[in-house]
């Protein structure tokens, strides 16, 4: 019998500072059983750093041609495709193809050994973005994770500030690759 994911609530509201962006959003994270918190909370992450009401988790790790998460327009082009973790440089060549930015948000000890391993076969494409995040920012995430979040996110200066009231995680991330644009 196969394993069902577990259902996640989190209310975030996000003060996006540089692009003036100020909404509260509702949301629904189904984590796959091969899922940790940390990669949870990065995908959350990375809602907030890209907040837009057209954006939505897409099913990701469940579906091989689908992103964590994606922007639609209203004829059902891709806008953003954004993923998680490493993926394959096939993959990440692959998504360009088919939506106008692909932003992947690398996090974890194996980050620097991944992008140095597919920087030389991905910076040929010219709507990639690659963020980095510190290694200790999705274990100090992963820390806010509840079934029921209630989590404020100010964006300012290129700093993160993620809360549920009682702890606090700053996430700094670093661009490797690309220019990030406004939501």
């Amino acid at each position: 019998m196969a394993l069902k994911a577990t259902i996640y609530k989190a209310e975030l509201a996000i003060a996006d500072l540089e692009r003036g962006y100020y909404a509260e959003h509702n949301l629904t994270l189904a984590r796959h059983p091969s899922e940790t918190d940390e990669r949870m909370m990065v995908r959350l992450l990375a809602f907030a750093l890209y907040a837009d009401p057209a954006l939505t988790f897409a099913k990701g790790l469940c579906v091989d041609d689908e992103p964590d998460l994606w922007q639609r327009d209203l004829t059902g082009a891709i806008e953003r495709w954004i993923d998680v973790g490493q993926p394959d440089e096939k993959w990440i060549r692959k998504a360009s193809g088919r939506a106008r930015e692909v932003v992947v948000i690398s996090y974890g000890r194996a980050a620097d050994i991944w992008w140095n391993g597919v920087r030389n076969k991905l910076t040929r494409l010219d709507n990639l973005v690659v963020l980095k995040l510190p290694p200790e920012a999705a274990p100090a995430l992963a820390g806010l994770v509840d079934r029921g979040m209630r989590l404020q996110c100010t964006l300012q200066d290129g700093q993160v500030w993620m809360t549920n009231g009682s702890d606090t995680v700053l996430v700094e991330p670093e661009t490797l690759y690309g220019v990030r644009e406004a939501g």
